[in-house]
């Protein structure tokens, strides 16, 4: 496989625990045992150069904690993480991780709280470019500023304002101006259009298409909104509690699930050719992370669920480029 064929980001039985055991006086003296919440669970995912990969699923599965594992804000207990054949998660040190940090940045779900309310848009903007010093000079800084405010449709007057004074989408917009402030490749994507109106969340993905276009960025999409997957991503990974329970082209996604979970998921959407489908409302709860069902962790849920299902996880299934992990479609093969 030559090198331009090798995908961007590469994660291999990505896991991630966290130990929320109470203090160790406590256990001694109350008999209590470790506790973990196992947030991610042995994943595996490719992400091509320029293409838009969306992990989806109910809060709570893991995908924001995949999201932060890739930026380095999150270690990973095991597995493997590359980007652009390093593995990222051996790197140590901050000197380490810092090339790789230039190349990557993080959009965030509520452009309320990701801006400094003190700062005005020009500090928020050349922040990230004075540290790492990618423009030299107060001169040129301002010009690059000017010239990422016009790319996502704000106009060179906004520098000199503070978050205060603009719309949700307008905020968000700035975010993204400084998330491209560094040229990244790799852009995550947590949630955001989440926390805007409707209205503006299609200019939002609209933007976020032309400057993949433009600029040739990756991304990776975490969001539970199915129609923001329908319109900007081009492969999709389904999690539920922790794994990865299906992995496929959107087209796929939306025109042959195999996964039970991502067919009840598409359920939700709304029957928009009025065709009258029967709609199956996803019986249960998600349960709890840090006492996961045994053998297949969406069985308690599952329509179809054999007796297998308790004892087995299931193991994933490569068929083509595509990824299911479920008993009941090894089953009908």
């Amino acid at each position: 496989m030559s090198s331009d064929n090798k995908p961007l980001v590469r994660a291999r039985n990505l896991t991630r625990h966290f130990d929320v055991s109470p203090p160790f006086l406590n256990r001694v003296l109350e008999g209590k045992q470790r506790q973990f919440v196992k947030a991610v669970e042995n994943i595996d995912f490719d992400i091509a150069r320029g293409e838009t990969f969306a992990l989806v699923g109910e809060s709570g599965c893991g995908k924001t904690t995949v999201a932060r594992m890739l930026v380095g804000l999150e270690r990973p207990t095991s597995g493997s993480m590359e980007f652009d054949g390093t593995d990222i998660a051996l790197l140590k040190t901050r000197r380490e991780m810092r090339q790789y940090r230039r190349r990557m940045q993080m959009i965030f779900q509520d452009p309320y709280a990701s801006l400094n309310p003190r700062w005005r848009v020009m500090s928020i903007v050349a922040e990230p470019i004075r540290s790492f010093g990618t423009v030299k000079g107060n001169d040129a800084v301002r010009a690059r500023v000017f010239k990422l405010l016009r790319q996502v449709g704000l106009g060179e007057d906004d520098a000199y304002n503070y978050p205060h004074e603009f719309s949700g989408g307008q905020r968000q917009r700035i975010a993204i101006a400084r998330a491209l402030a560094t040229r990244p490749e790799f852009v995550v994507c947590d949630e955001p259009t989440s926390a805007l109106d409707v209205s503006v969340q299609a200019q939002i993905l609209n933007l976020m298409k032309r400057l993949q276009k433009e600029l040739g960025l990756s991304y990776l999409l975490i969001t539970h909104d199915l129609a923001v997957v329908h319109h900007i991503a081009s492969r999709v990974g389904v999690m539920y509690l922790g794994h990865l329970c299906e992995s496929a082209d959107t087209r796929t996604i939306f025109s042959a699930p195999r996964h039970p979970y991502t067919k009840l998921l598409l359920e939700t959407l709304p029957d928009l050719s009025m065709q009258g489908r029967q709609r199956v409302p996803m019986a249960g709860e998600v349960p709890s992370p840090m006492n996961p069902p045994s053998g297949c962790v969406f069985h308690p849920r599952c329509p179809y669920a054999m007796e297998i299902c308790k004892k087995k996880l299931p193991e994933r299934q490569n068929v083509g480029h595509e990824l299911v992990a479920c008993h009941a479609y090894q089953a009908e093969k």
